[in-house]
């Protein structure tokens, strides 16, 4: 168990209804709690059954006194969606880390994002873990997606894997453990392959 955080760590989730955020979000704070930590989240999923905005914040640490993220202190961004990823960026923290999959779920009257989506993102964020869904194809279940993507978020996090065992058994459908455990294993791999290969890994992690 690491020792307790001085300060809070925060983590914006976002995405729309549907991708599981309110999922991840759950296993994420769950987790905290059970490496000793006070966490506090707060979420809006109301327009989840019609595929609109889905967003939650998490936060842990020694003592928590707000579930809400202020503005510009998310160390992580999570995204199921990348132009939601955008729409999040002024809540990341200078050296925020974006863990993000290439995912787009078009808004009615939008037949296409700007072909330089990924560039932008790349430029606004100073640390960046993608997940590109064709490359994904085979390798995960699109259902474990959201799971996969908190394995990737989680090596930026100062928590240890094994927290994570428990929330996954207990959270996710009953029946479908070992596969969120694999893909949440798949997620930590690739980001630290990524992280590794840009030379990023400590300045990303704090390591």
């Amino acid at each position: 168990m690491p020792e307790p955080l001085s300060d809070v760590f925060n983590v914006l989730l976002v995405g729309v209804g549907g991708q599981g955020i309110v999922l991840a979000s759950d296993i994420l704070a769950e987790a905290a709690m059970h490496a000793g930590l006070d966490a506090k989240k707060s979420e809006i999923h109301g327009m989840s059954q019609r595929g609109g905005p889905v967003f939650s914040h998490v936060r842990f640490g020694a003592r928590v006194h707000s579930p809400v993220i202020p503005l510009g202190e998310a160390q992580v961004l999570y995204s199921l969606e990348r132009m939601e990823l955008l729409r999040w960026a002024d809540h990341a923290a200078p050296d925020a880390t974006a863990v993000y999959a290439t995912t787009d779920m078009l808004p009615s009257g939008v037949s296409a994002y700007p072909d330089d989506l990924d560039a932008r993102i790349a430029d606004t964020f100073p640390h960046v873990v993608r997940f590109d869904n064709r490359e994904m194809r085979g390798k995960l279940s699109p259902k474990v997606r959201n799971v996969a993507l908190l394995g990737a978020a989680s090596v930026l996090m100062p928590l240890p894997p094994d927290c994570f065992d428990l929330p996954l058994e207990t959270l996710t459908p009953p029946g479908t453990a070992d596969v969120n455990r694999a893909g949440f294993a798949l997620g930590r791999q690739i980001a630290l392959a990524q992280l590794a290969a840009m030379g990023a890994l400590s300045a990303a992690t704090g390591a």
